[in-house]
């Protein structure tokens, strides 16, 4: 009997445990550069200014004066946090004016606002869509709505990168496959201009397929809000297309308006049904007041100063223009995109080789010409309100090490 007690002990001090997380390779041991300063078209990296061309600020809001008014009010007035979901004593009458603002905008009925910018989509996806409901979603989708899929639960089939035939397909293959059953719910869910890639959506064309085979859809607008359309009202705008077309509008606040949360917009009944059993909205405490200050203050300055989208217009074609120039780089991009994607025209045959060459490319513009960069698979350069020297600045720093390094 003691025997076996010590043969016990002996295997507990051999048993070793499984690592709670995956050892890490050295393409992931990474440490971006931090910001010391507003993330502005000037920031500071290491105790140095450089040239920001890696923050989503497109608008340039990031530190306006009426921004930091609207905050400093309303911190005065609520303080901080809201301390309690929205349904649980953690509704300010700031978060109610917040959702009337982005509706009347937006011309939709009404709106839902989240608390964190990619819950929006974690919460709105699944609130619709359960287990046995079909989702056609398109393959290069940002990881917050990947996530919403995954959450839903429900048979998520991806069509190739804004392919029409490719959607068309897959369309026409469910619509065949499931002819029979009943009660079934289905969707479409694309980004206006998505994230992964610049590209911009041709949103007519799928309007088009979702009146013919009887879907509905979801849209991402976080990158476009306040940047696509004459006035920045978004893809629709854009197009000329009737908001009340499409079923679900989301989308981050955190990139044009320069403030954080997100919201959900379109008809009473899709915004009602999400207060009762969105798990973003119900269960986390809600927004803090200043910020849906902030949103409702960045709606009004986009509306009051249109010359914001023909100065970002403006920079998008001169950027482009300068980038165009660099040897061993296309531009992947949407003219209209204010995320500019340089992808390399001549693979090194591995992904993590290409990534590798262009993270170089980048350290090198921002130690050696104070040119802050982002890279992923591809190069990419968001810009606002920077001036046309830092424009060139830019163009010929890429210039210069990329003819170094390739």
């Amino acid at each position: 009997m003691q025997s076996g007690f010590i043969e016990i002990d002996e295997l507990c001090d051999e048993w070793v445990p499984q690592p709670l997380i995956p050892s890490l390779d050295k393409d992931l041991q990474h440490e971006p550069p931090v910001l010391e300063s507003a993330a502005g078209p000037h920031t500071i990296v290491n105790g140095k200014e450089v040239v920001n061309f890696a923050s989503a600020n497109y608008l340039g809001l990031i530190g306006h004066q009426k921004l930091i008014d609207s905050c400093s009010s309303a911190l005065e007035k609520y303080g901080v946090g809201s301390c309690g979901p929205r349904g649980f004593y953690g509704t300010i009458d700031v978060h109610l004016d917040c959702e009337a603002r982005i509706a009347k905008f937006l011309g939709t009925p009404d709106s839902i606002l989240y608390s964190y910018g990619l819950s929006t989509m974690f919460s709105a996806i699944p609130a619709f869509s359960k287990k046995g409901d079909i989702i056609v979603a398109d393959e290069g989708v940002h990881w917050g709505i990947q996530n919403g899929l995954y959450l839903s639960r429900s048979t998520v089939v991806y069509f190739k990168h804004n392919d029409m035939d490719s959607l068309q397909e897959t369309l026409e293959n469910i619509t065949s496959k499931y002819k029979h059953t009943k009660n079934l719910r289905r969707y479409i869910v694309v980004e206006a201009l998505y994230q992964n890639s610049g590209q911009i959506a041709p949103l007519d064309h799928i309007i088009k397929l979702k009146e013919k085979y009887r879907f509905r859809i979801l849209l991402d607008e976080s990158n476009s809000f306040g940047v696509l359309g004459s006035s920045g009202r978004g893809l629709t705008e854009h197009y000329g297309i009737p908001v009340e077309k499409l079923d679900l509008i989301t989308a981050a606040m955190g990139h044009a308006l320069a403030t954080e949360g997100g919201f959900c917009t379109g008809s009473a009944r899709v915004i009602d049904h999400q207060r009762l059993s969105s798990s973003g909205y119900v269960f986390s405490a809600s927004l803090p007041p200043y910020l849906a200050s902030a949103a409702i203050t960045a709606i009004d300055v986009l509306e009051e100063n249109p010359s914001l989208l023909t100065k970002l217009k403006n920079n998008i074609a001169v950027l482009r223009k300068g980038l165009s120039e660099i040897q061993g780089f296309t531009i992947a991009s949407h003219p209209d995109s204010p995320i500019v994607y340089l992808r390399l025209k001549k693979s090194t045959g591995s992904l993590n080789d290409d990534l590798r060459l262009l993270e170089n490319i980048a350290e090198r513009a921002l130690k050696e010409d104070s040119v802050f960069v982002v890279t992923s698979r591809r190069s990419t350069l968001d810009k606002c309100r920077h001036s046309e020297s830092d424009i060139h600045k830019a163009s010929e720093s890429l210039k210069r090490v990329a003819g170094l390094v390739l």
